[in-house]
């Protein structure tokens, strides 16, 4: 049994040439929504809505504990009466000499995590 060995190779050129089109329109999309962010300056602008619970269940916990009670770093639950609200922003923005670092939170969302911290019972 012979078989003719054109026909395989044909096949794939045949399909390489189908997927070189398919590609090509696809890079036609993509290089419109190039010309779009080159046109904002490349930056598009994303506003995603800070949430300070979520923020310290990234960040905080490796010190402050599952539950911010205590770990390495001090209970965070009642933190408003102890230091008051610009303290804990003073904090937040310089941290302490005791470990915590200065500058985890943005500083544009410091009011709305410090709020968050006051709150926490």
């Amino acid at each position: 049994m012979k078989r003719n060995p054109i026909i395989p190779y044909l096949l794939i050129c045949v399909l390489g040439i189908v997927l070189v089109f398919f590609l090509s329109v696809k890079g036609l999309g993509d290089a419109k929504e190039i010309a779009k962010e080159k046109e904002n300056g490349g930056k598009e602008k994303v506003t995603e809505k800070f949430e300070p619970e979520a923020f310290a269940k990234q960040t905080c916990i490796g010190c402050h504990g599952n539950n911010l009670e205590g770990g390495a770093g001090p209970n965070l639950h009642g933190l408003g009466a102890k230091l008051g609200k610009d303290k804990v922003k003073d904090v937040l923005t310089n941290g302490t000499s005791g470990g915590m670092p200065g500058g985890l939170v943005k500083p544009e969302n410091i009011d709305a995590m410090a709020d968050w911290l006051v709150k926490l019972k």
